[in-house]
């Protein structure tokens, strides 16, 4: 499900997400029950989009969350489209701004494990459409960062610009990948084991000629066996997340999401080595 951001109303989205004058105060004060605030609501919505999924967000959930009644959030956030973009701006504040090691090979790596780790955190972030950006501070602070990073490349301003989008895509996609690995076995109610043991004698069966027709995979899967799995400590290309436990049960497509990222990653810096490289070339 995509979900667009910014659907609320322009004026009140915009003095909560920057907090200007117009906009609720973001801490509550003192009172026999937890008080109210913004920050409060953001942080009770963003718990329950963490826990529950997108579908289980709405402001009375929220209030619920909080001890009290839908209504008596609407002093603080005009409504769920206004929440949204206020709590899709706030967990941006995750992503890192390192100082920069000197070496932007490096700090390009560690920035996208970090946003690789915040997307499966918050998986329901990627349900909302880049088309339709939310402009808050925290969402231009983490691509500010990116930017800086990538100017750290020496390349031309417009192929950093087209390499700002290509790196967002590239950890979005994989992020994507991992989330959906693990909501399969709940959603479906069924394994990655048990799902692929069900089809991979069927394939066989209803294409005996596989081989044949699809002569360039079968020579990929002969050559390039995914690699055994082990547990977190000992494959540095397995589990990146900080959030996944040492030795607990990886599905077999976040692993390989996961070793794709690394390889694929790898890749694009390599590119990116390599057009920097030709862009300071002495010419001939």
């Amino acid at each position: 499900m995509v979900v667009f951001a910014g659907q609320g109303d322009a004026r009140r989205s915009m003095d909560l997400l920057w907090r200007t004058e117009g906009a609720p105060p973001s801490q509550g004060g003192p009172g026999p029950r937890p008080a109210l605030s913004v920050d409060a609501i953001v942080a009770a919505a963003v718990a329950i989009a963490d826990t529950q999924g997108m579908a289980a967000l709405s402001m009375r959930a929220v209030g619920e969350r909080l001890g009290r009644t839908a209504m008596a959030l609407y002093t603080y956030v005009p409504g769920k489209s206004e929440l949204l973009d206020v709590m899709y701006d706030a967990v941006h504040a995750e992503l890192p701004d390192p100082a920069g090691s000197g070496d932007w090979r490096e700090d390009l790596t560690a920035w996208s494990g970090s946003a690789l780790d915040f997307y499966v955190r918050h998986p329901w972030v990627l349900q909302i459409s880049q088309a339709r950006p939310v402009l808050g501070p925290h969402e231009y602070a983490a691509l500010d960062t990116l930017v800086r990073l990538l100017y750290g490349t020496g390349l031309d301003p417009h192929v950093v610009r087209r390499l700002t989008g290509t790196l967002f895509h590239f950890v979005r996609g994989a992020a994507q990948t991992v989330a959906d690995a693990r909501r399969a076995a709940a959603a479906t109610g069924r394994s990655d084991e048990e799902w692929w043991t069900d089809r991979a004698g069927l394939l066989a069966e209803v294409a005996p000629d596989f081989e044949d027709r699809f002569p360039h995979v079968s020579r990929l899967e002969s050559e390039s066996s995914p690699e055994p799995y082990q547990d977190r400590g000992t494959d540095t290309d397995t589990v990146t997340d900080t959030d996944t436990d040492a030795g607990e049960h990886v599905p077999y497509l976040e692993r390989e999401a996961r070793r794709t990222f690394t390889t694929g990653l790898g890749v694009l810096l390599d590119g990116i080595a390599a057009a920097g490289a030709a862009r300071t070339a002495p010419a001939r």
